[in-house]
């Protein structure tokens, strides 16, 4: 597999963005995807937001482990992080997160003499829903969306429902991944654009990680297998097989293989699946 090292110049213009316009808000939103919770948080944002009030906002969780959600939520409140869960896609769990702002809100007024609607900035690596948490939040198409990782640009400031001011920020990646994992699971979860990366053998690692976990059964049954082969190529082969992904001469086509099972992955369709879990 090779080497995830992704930087693009808008990311450090992103970057320069947030330490500009951070002064401006009361509290951050950091979107993170629910299957990788942990993978999806930037280092960087830490370094730059420092101690302003944080919301852990889990999007995606109708593709992760229930079980495994809870967790998370558990662990990150015990950080000392208001955490909410959320799928942008059908709107659950954004009337909590409006409440849980609602009273940061009224917590930052109290000692006020004039009340004044809480601003906030939205921030999280590409891919993670961010841009539909928006369209949600505040009731209308404004933010632009998009499946692939880089659609959003510049700044934008949004009145939400309530009227609550948000800051949007285009998605934001570090310079390298100290620990390759983190890439994979980015590049799992399409985070990363497929178009600079091996789709045949981030396939095979996503077999590799989907064989050795909890998860092994709902890849048996997503592709009907009788068992798994005995190495990640040799089961990509068998779902090559059984899809019928077979170019002439008899060889397998992994490039659509590798496709069909990343996108099934990112879909839910493969099931539930949290890729970390504590």
């Amino acid at each position: 597999m090779q080497t995830i090292n992704w930087y693009p110049g808008h990311m450090k213009k992103t970057r320069e963005l947030i330490q500009k316009n951070l002064k401006l808000v009361d509290a951050v939103i950091e979107v993170v995807d629910a299957r990788i919770p942990l993978s999806s948080r930037n280092p960087i944002i830490d370094e730059l937001i420092g101690n302003k009030i944080r919301i852990i906002a889990l999007n995606k969780i109708d593709l992760a482990d229930e079980e495994a959600t809870n967790d998370w939520i558990s662990y990150f409140e015990e950080s000392g992080y208001h955490v909410a869960s959320v799928n942008s896609n059908s709107g659950e769990g954004v009337p909590q997160l409006f409440k849980l702002l609602e009273k940061i809100e009224q917590d930052k007024n109290k000692t006020s003499s004039r009340y004044r609607s809480l601003r906030l900035m939205i921030v999280g690596v590409p891919n993670v829903g961010k841009s539909s948490l928006i369209n949600r939040m505040i009731g209308r198409k404004s933010a632009k969306t998009g499946d692939r990782p880089g659609v959003t640009r510049g700044k934008q400031w949004l009145v939400l429902e309530n009227n609550m001011y948000l800051l949007d920020t285009p998605g934001i990646l570090w310079p390298k991944f100290d620990d390759q994992k983190t890439g994979l699971y980015l590049a799992f979860c399409g985070s990363i654009k497929d178009e600079i990366m091996d789709i045949p053998n981030l396939a095979l690692e996503l077999i590799k990680v989907l064989s050795s976990g909890i998860y092994q059964n709902m890849l048996l049954a997503r592709y009907k297998l009788e068992q798994l082969g005995d190495s990640p190529l040799e089961t990509m082969e068998l779902i090559a097989k059984k899809r019928g992904f077979i170019l002439s001469g008899n060889r397998i086509d992994y490039e659509r293989t590798g496709r069909t099972i990343l996108d099934e992955f990112r879909a839910g369709t493969i099931g539930r699946i949290t890729l970390e879990r504590l």
